[in-house]
């Protein structure tokens, strides 16, 4: 239940009175005895601060998620997203790249961002009575950077040897190839490193003004977990804010985009191979699934579960167990905001990639058939359930969760209420979700050594 609340006084942060923040406060979700309340405040300007507060913990980590992604470039700009969560540690009107580095060093603190299809976050993790250095430092810089020239230069390299290293594992560059497969050369089918030459063609002057269109407070969600008050949080970030002038500057970026559309735009049994000097291939095969919002999505993580979530998982005990084709082997979801991408992964060698293909689209199209048995179902349930909530033990799995969940969906779910969703899955639902995305042709992404002969073959699989 949300209640509002006005803004009321508050204990003094560092020994000095607290001033009164102008901004609107409701409480989300009211925990037990103070431990998982969620709050929510907007701040002048748009700007929303959602904290969950721990008390029986020592640590914090505080989140700012950015609504920008991969997405949302041009194909002139691939990669400046990925390329910007760089700079921002490279130093502000305040401080040195050695100084936001040193300053966590200092007291133990873990510093990290992330880039995305759709959305970017900073964060750092800190012992609980460090959480205002966490706070000044994140929000410094997301404020103040300076992308500085020389910096932008001195970065490329770095950004060019992470490119390099993600085509030296193919492990992970076959789910690149997975997303240009299913949706071309579009904004969800490009990479989120971007491409050697869109790298080296990415100039100060145009990371900067993408800086400019895309963190305006209005596009930022600031989310806090642990042993913390709520309203100290909000102060500070509204110091950082607001004494940086961002708040001001509401309004002067451009409004985000909206997202819809986007389909798996290529078509069904589409192939893509990419010859790589491996011992292994490294295979994907997948059809469109659902988006983010779509209520389905549920049921599909109960049956991408079944189908390859864990040893007991089908193709596990198919594909290795009972056959030794692959070493690893899952399925996989990714939504979106308007669509989602199911596939199946396994990397074997070049010979067992018909075989390993056969298996995975047997058990697919039986499942598609006739759905998934009692004892898988509830097995399933019961593991993603588990994982789910173990997947939530650190402040730092929890400021992930809040902070997607006020980014994506604008709303919050308790772990009793998430838990309580998967549990409602019903055998209609996953026999209704598997016809459709595991009854559609798939798509096929395949990255290794093939011979010519091999190659030719693969048609075979989605046909």
């Amino acid at each position: 239940m949300t209640r509002p609340s006005r803004t009321t006084a508050r204990p003094p942060i560092g020994g000095r009175a607290v001033a009164r923040v102008p901004a609107r406060t409701a409480t989300l979700l009211s925990g037990v005895d103070g431990a998982g309340a969620v709050r929510r405040t907007v701040l002048p300007g748009g700007l929303r601060v959602v904290t969950e507060t721990l008390p029986t913990v020592r640590s914090a980590t505080f989140g700012i998620w950015a609504r920008v992604g991969s997405r949302d470039e041009t194909p002139a700009l691939n990669g400046a997203t990925h390329y910007l969560e760089h700079l921002l540690f490279k130093g502000t009107r305040r401080r040195s790249a050695l100084d936001i580095s040193a300053a966590l060093d200092a007291v133990g603190g873990e510093m990290n961002a992330f880039t995305a299809k759709e959305f970017t976050c900073y964060y750092a993790r800190v012992l609980d009575s460090d959480l205002p250095l966490a706070i000044d430092v994140v929000c410094d810089m997301l404020t103040g950077s300076v992308i500085d020239p020389a910096e932008v230069d001195a970065e490329r390299g770095v950004i060019l040897e992470e490119i390099a290293m993600t085509e030296d594992d193919p492990a992970d560059g076959v789910h690149d190839l997975f997303a240009h497969t299913m949706f071309g050369d579009s904004p969800l089918g490009r990479p989120v490193l971007g491409t050697v030459d869109t790298v080296n063609a990415l100039d100060r002057d145009r990371v900067a003004r993408f800086y400019r269109r895309h963190y305006d407070p209005t596009h930022l969600v600031v989310a806090a977990a642990g042993n913390l008050d709520h309203d100290r949080v909000v102060e500070q970030v509204w110091q950082a804010f607001d004494g940086a002038g961002a708040l001001a500057r509401t309004g002067g970026a451009e409004p985000a985009a909206p997202r819809g559309g986007a389909r798996a735009i290529r078509t069904a049994g589409r192939v893509d191979h990419v010859r790589r000097r491996t011992e292994q291939a490294h295979v994907i095969l997948g059809t469109p699934g659902v988006s983010r919002t779509d209520e389905r999505r549920w049921a599909l993580s109960v049956l991408s579960t079944a189908l390859g979530g864990g040893m007991s998982s089908r193709l596990f005990q198919e594909i290795r167990e009972k056959r030794g084709l692959a070493y690893s082997t899952y399925s996989f979801t990714s939504s979106y905001a308007d669509c989602g991408l199911f596939g199946v992964y396994a990397g074997c060698r070049p010979a067992q990639v018909p075989d390993v293909l056969r298996i995975c689209r047997e058990e697919l199209a039986r499942v598609a058939e006739h759905g998934l048995p009692d004892e898988e179902l509830e097995r399933a349930i019961g593991q993603l359930a588990g994982s789910t909530v173990l997947g939530l033990e650190d402040t730092g799995a929890l400021m992930h969760r809040i902070g997607k969940s006020e980014l994506c969906w604008g709303e919050q779910l308790s772990v009793d209420g998430l838990l309580a969703r998967i549990s409602a899955v019903t055998p209609e639902q996953v026999r209704e979700v598997a016809r459709e995305v595991l009854g559609a042709r798939p798509s096929l992404s395949v990255m290794g050594r093939l011979t010519d002969r091999q190659a030719d073959r693969l048609a075979d699989a989605v046909a």
